[in-house]
């Protein structure tokens, strides 16, 4: 079976690399038990990093809102040329807007 795809970057999600379940909707607003999509953990990172509950319950809550936004889409485009297993040693901060 083959590995499943990260909808942020697109690239494969390995049994062995770091990943997260993300909430379409933030489970403080609503989406506990809510879809949810499986993603690389750094990629899980960005989006938190970039975005609000509120903006993410808002205007970000399908793949598609996310990849249109221009920071994350500069992020899965530098992330699309790394591994699939590729991880940051670095622990990200929320970064001001």
């Amino acid at each position: 079976m083959p590995d499943p795809i990260c909808p942020l970057c697109d690239r494969p999600i390995p049994v062995d690399a770091p990943q997260s379940l993300h909430h379409l909707i933030p489970k403080l607003k609503g989406g506990k038990g809510g879809p949810t999509v499986l993603m690389h953990h750094i990629c899980h990172r960005e989006i938190h990093a970039t975005l609000s509950e509120a903006e993410l319950a808002r205007d970000f809550h399908t793949p598609e809102q996310l990849r249109a936004h221009p920071r994350l889409a500069k992020f899965a485009a530098w992330i699309a040329k790394r591994p699939p297993g590729f991880a940051s040693k670095i622990p990200g901060k929320r970064r001001k807007r």
